[in-house]
């Protein structure tokens, strides 16, 4: 029996690279997001190229949880980097390392970084901590969006809720708040802090394959509402499987997508010694030194494939922590287009410009995917 449609596309996707975000969703080319100041609270954070080549667009970096603070601090990679690293640069990067193909929707936004956990842990009140000093110093940077790719510990009322309210005060305060609305999809109604907060805009994902050409367009498994308040999340979605994004330079990743990238491209007659110079590398490879180069090129072809990995320096990610900022990108674009927007303005352009998906339920989309740009004409309309 043939493969179906749908196992067609589904190893299709895993074995091709995605197309680029600005391919899938269309983008506004007149709009980069210049002159736009993103902050973004994380796990971490380091200084790619794509954000800091050939200009540094890095305005400051903060550690609220007691490491050093300073942008000259992001030049070392710890494990804690590499989850704000890609959210910063799905949403700012202008794909320096891909010759341009992988920019985001916004590559010459400025960008204010702020470490409010580690990869163990975000915690609920640092998360506060977080969102306060955005507001503090708001005016120092012209901050006009917050992106929080990250949860609070537990489900509340953001009547009560310390992190809720402050989340409410930014908005307030004319920051557009955009939050990961969480990956939690298989249980209904479980939406944390701060994407819980009405006046936030909470993304969603969906699945196209990475080319929705394939005709193939699922929901992710984002978490939805209605909330412990009785308010529907997401507002919006947007892309959340397939995205490429950034390796964390200087880790066994990088070094391991480095070398399968290497054996993929060389030619039979050079396999051995590229695997003679790189033992220890890949473990995989270690035992296939002098071997035949079908089995080398099947193991590799295993390794990119299993590792998603596109080259030697994007890899295939996923979740709703990297939909949010595509949608701040798209944010960014809109204030470029029309400075004099605030934040309850920029939330009703993007819900009523985006579209409805056929086949996902619409507590799971909210008022659909985004589309960029016919939310920048909006932008520019309503100036």
């Amino acid at each position: 029996m043939g493969e179906s449609l749908s196992e067609t596309v589904e190893e299709l996707a895993r074995t091709e690279a995605p197309l680029p975000v600005a391919e899938r969703l269309g983008t506004d080319r007149r709009f980069t997001g210049r002159g736009v100041v993103v902050a973004f609270l994380d796990s971490g954070f380091y200084a790619h190229p794509d954000l800091t080549q050939p200009e540094n667009r890095i305005r400051d970096y903060v550690d609220l949880v007691g490491g050093r603070s300073g942008i000259e601090a992001l030049s070392e990679p710890d494990v804690s980097s590499w989850h704000g690293m890609m959210s910063s640069v799905v949403a700012g990067g202008n794909g320096m390392l891909s010759a341009g193909r992988y920019r985001s929707l916004a590559p010459d936004i400025g960008l204010v970084l702020v470490k409010v956990g580690n990869a163990a842990r975000i915690k609920h009140d640092d998360l506060a901590r977080g969102i306060a000093w955005v507001v503090e110093n708001r005016d120092r940077h012209g901050i006009r969006v917050l992106n929080i790719s990250a949860g609070g510990d537990h489900e509340a009322s953001y009547l009560v809720d310390g992190l809720s309210q402050m989340a409410e005060q930014a908005v307030r305060e004319g920051i557009v708040v955009v939050c990961a609305v969480g990956n939690h999809g298989e249980r209904p109604g479980y939406v944390l802090p701060p994407a819980s907060a009405p006046a936030v805009i909470s993304v969603g994902g969906l699945n196209d394959f990475g080319d929705p050409a394939l005709g193939r367009i699922l929901p992710y498994r984002s978490s939805f509402g209605p909330t412990v308040d009785g308010i529907q999340k997401p507002e919006v979605i947007t892309l959340a499987d397939f995205l490429p994004a950034p390796i964390l330079p200087g880790t066994p990743t990088a070094r391991e997508a480095e070398l399968l990238t290497r054996l993929d491209a060389a030619p039979d007659s050079d396999l051995t010694q590229i695997l003679a110079e790189n033992h220890g590398v890949f473990g995989p490879l270690d035992a296939l030194v002098g071997k035949q180069p079908y089995l080398i090129r099947q193991v590799v072809a295993a390794g990119l494939r299993d590792g998603l990995v596109i080259d030697e320096h994007y890899k295939k990610v996923d979740g709703t922590s990297f939909a949010a900022p595509i949608v701040s990108s798209i944010v960014a674009q809109m204030l470029e287009a029309n400075p004099s927007l605030g934040p309850g303005e920029v939330k009703r352009i993007l819900m009523r410009t985006a579209a409805r998906v056929p086949g996902i339920e619409l507590e799971r989309q909210g008022w659909g995917v985004v589309r960029p740009e016919a939310a920048v004409e909006a932008a520019l309309q309503a100036r």
